[in-house]
């Protein structure tokens, strides 16, 4: 098996293996950085519910807007725009931590921060699935998912041990973080040209793939329960420090490693209907769970509970490569899928807004709980417009859109 593993390893192409080691100090830079961060803002700053969800405004800002920057930098290809995406958010986060002087300039550096975050998004997807073979796109995806997840460990880890035995600060952990996008940043611009032929444009949207469109609503209304209320729970609600949420992702980057082959698998195997309308189901439960186990449990039995909420949602989060695949499937021509990707992200931000104003306007005045009866409702829609994928089949190959190929 050693022997096996070590052959494979050895027949990766230099391609992929820049990408999967940069997709690693993608992961652990962003670990470090979702490890501290509501720490980092309740210690420095102490909002309120409603401070920390209107917060989310100018940090999702930049995902809204992705799309219009893509098509600016179109010319730079995805693995050149990769890289500074990568390196915008190193120079963000790294001035979070050292020039925040005041919230407001905070803001400033956060949105910098955030603009690198979302414009590598629909990147990443993107190389992932260019360096897949044909009819295994889930399977690379899943692949580098589980390096981010074992990545997202050892950050977190990092973040346990220094702040328990190292005298680590929150300056520390924002500091790593940057010279990880940064590495990052480097590999991706040493990165072959993508072969893909350049978009046409960047701006339109397809009436062929608005359930596409619809999927992406739903799941940036659905994300803001796990990125922004669900930690906000585990540090206000429960009072845990910040070793917490960093114990907790290394946990669930435990179970990402294991899960993110399977769940790749899955897709490639089962389809995306079924993978999405599963989500969708378990998203309910998690729900519940955040929002009410105080109201029936023991303060550690129900602190326990969330947990495991938390645990599981991390893994569903993974379930957002499924819609990737469902693009890349349903494109009428190679050329859309970047653009389609890029403007998923910016409709999943303007839903993400949305439910993060109005679910700090709920928390505020009727309480947290009411926040998660939201989230069951978007798990219903999700469900019902999930059930209603179909995927083309092609009879004519050359109306297929095919990947380069790649060792595994």
């Amino acid at each position: 098996m050693t022997k096996t593993l070590c052959s494979r390893i050895s027949n990766i192409s230099r391609e992929l293996a820049l990408f999967a080691v940069a997709s690693f100090a993608v992961g652990m830079a962003g670990s470090l950085v979702d490890s501290t961060f509501n720490n980092f803002l309740n210690e420095s700053f102490s909002l309120t519910g409603f401070q920390r969800s209107f917060l989310e405004f100018p940090r999702e800002l930049p995902g809204f807007i992705v799309v219009f920057v893509s098509a600016l930098l179109w010319f730079l290809g995805s693995r050149k725009l990769g890289a500074v995406s990568l390196l915008l958010g190193g120079i963000g986060i790294f001035l979070v931590g050292f020039a925040s002087k005041t919230y407001t300039v905070m803001v400033v550096f956060l949105f910098i921060f955030s603009l690198g975050q979302h414009l590598f998004m629909p990147v990443a997807s993107t190389i992932g699935m260019e360096l897949a073979s044909n009819g295994k796109t889930g399977r690379r995806l899943g692949q580098l998912n589980s390096i981010r997840n074992l990545a997202a460990i050892s950050g977190s880890a990092l973040v346990f041990l220094g702040f328990k035995y190292f005298g680590f600060t929150f300056e520390h952990t924002f500091a790593i973080a940057a010279l990880c996008f940064a590495v990052a940043g480097v590999l991706l611009a040493v990165m072959k040209p993508s072969i893909t032929p350049a978009p046409k444009t960047f701006l339109k949207l397809r009436k062929e793939y608005k359930l596409f469109y619809v999927l992406a609503s739903l799941f940036g209304s659905r994300k803001q329960i796990f990125i922004t209320f669900a930690p906000w729970v585990i540090v206000t609600i429960f009072n845990k420090p910040a070793q917490t949420i960093a114990t907790l992702i290394v946990i669930g980057g435990v179970i990402g490693i294991l899960f993110q082959p399977i769940l790749g698998k899955a897709i490639d195997h089962l389809g995306e209907k079924v993978v999405l309308a599963a989500e969708a189901v378990l998203f309910v439960f998690v729900c519940f769970g955040y929002g009410f186990s105080r109201s029936f449990f023991s303060e550690s039995s129900a602190f326990l509970i969330t947990c495991v909420c938390f645990l599981v949602d991390q893994a569903l989060m993974s379930v957002s490569m499924a819609r990737s695949t469902y693009i890349k499937k349903i494109a009428i021509q190679e050329a859309d899928i970047q653009p389609a990707l890029s403007a998923s992200v910016t409709i999943d931000h303007f839903f993400s807004i949305g439910v993060a104003l109005l679910g700090g306007i709920i928390w505020n005045r009727f309480g947290f709980q009411y926040v998660f009866l939201i989230g069951v409702a978007i798990a219903a829609a999700n469900f019902f417009m999930a059930m209603k994928i179909r995927i083309p089949n092609y009879t004519d190959t050359t109306e297929m859109i095919e990947m380069p190929a790649s060792a595994d």
